[in-house]
């Protein structure tokens, strides 16, 4: 049995209830994580925690170092990630202050950051058609619907290149395509989890309208901080209540997402990149 990790947006920093806390630095192959993680047990299970801009929110999230944020956590012994995250709604129905428990992604980011541990010599074609663990999902949206929070089972998260948010145009663009969420952090963080084949899903916390209402205001960071901290409680609520119901071994394909990934001839590998790689492809090299 695995640790659960979580993954903390804009205004999740520190989750209480955590017992038996010890604060980690890891070193990656991928140089420095967002912060120290912190290791525990929250409702009886075995957590890691980390919040991605780190305390006090200090790193832009187009600077996040999302490779070695997901290496630390595979490192630690986690194999399912809850990431929770504050997000612009682009539909009408998802008001602000609901929860969306997403299950597409569309990158917007143009591959600005670092979205893959396949390089330096190694090449693996993991399947991303179903980005999100459908099990460690619909234990979250069940945990949600049944603690009465208004919160919607699937959408899609349109990930776009921070740290400004959207002018007019790309919010209209977005919602003609039909996309239900935007942010700016959790598509690098589904690709890199499936590589490392651990769960993940991600909580949207829905914080504001973008741009587009014509009857709301544009955003702003007090707006989606204000309306964030409304329902932070809830988010740790849904997280609590939903990783103590988690059976105790994963049945999804996760966990074996490289069995027939990787395409590279095996003698062709350089030595340095099986080192570093050791943690995630050693069962397969």
């Amino acid at each position: 049995m695995g640790r659960i990790g979580i993954i903390g947006g804009s205004g999740l920093y520190q989750i209480e209830g955590i017992k038996k806390i010890k604060k980690i630095a890891v070193a990656t192959p991928f140089g420095k994580t967002s912060g120290a993680f912190v290791t525990g047990v929250l409702e009886g299970r075995e957590v890691v925690f980390v919040p991605r801009h780190n305390i006090g929110h200090r790193i832009s999230p187009s600077h996040i170092n999302y490779r070695a944020n997901i290496f630390a956590m595979k490192k630690l012994g986690v194999d399912r990630i809850i990431s929770v995250a504050a997000c612009g709604s682009l539909k009408e129905g998802l008001k602000p202050l609901d929860f969306v428990v997403v299950d597409q992604f569309v990158d917007r980011t143009n591959y600005a950051r670092d979205t893959s541990f396949f390089t330096d010599g190694i090449v693996a074609h993991i399947e991303f058609a179903h980005p999100v663990c459908r099990e460690l999902s619909d234990a979250l949206y069940k945990t949600a619907d049944g603690l009465n929070l208004p919160v919607h089972n699937g959408g899609t998260y349109i990930n776009m290149e921070g740290p400004a948010f959207s002018t007019l145009a790309e919010s209209n663009l977005y919602r003609s395509w039909g996309m239900d969420v935007i942010g700016m952090t959790n598509f690098a963080e589904a690709k890199l989890a499936r590589e490392a084949e651990m769960c993940y899903a991600t909580l949207a916390a829905v914080t504001d309208y973008d741009c587009w209402h014509s009857h709301h205001e544009s955003v702003t960071i007090e707006m989606i901080i204000s309306n964030l901290q409304s329902n932070i409680g809830n988010a740790k609520k849904i997280i609590g209540a939903a990783i103590k119901n988690l059976p105790e071994e994963r049945s999804c394909s996760c966990k074996d997402a490289l069995k027939y990934a990787i395409i590279t001839d095996r003698k062709l590998i350089p030595q340095k990149t099986k080192r570093d790689l050791k943690l995630i492809i050693g069962k397969y090299i």
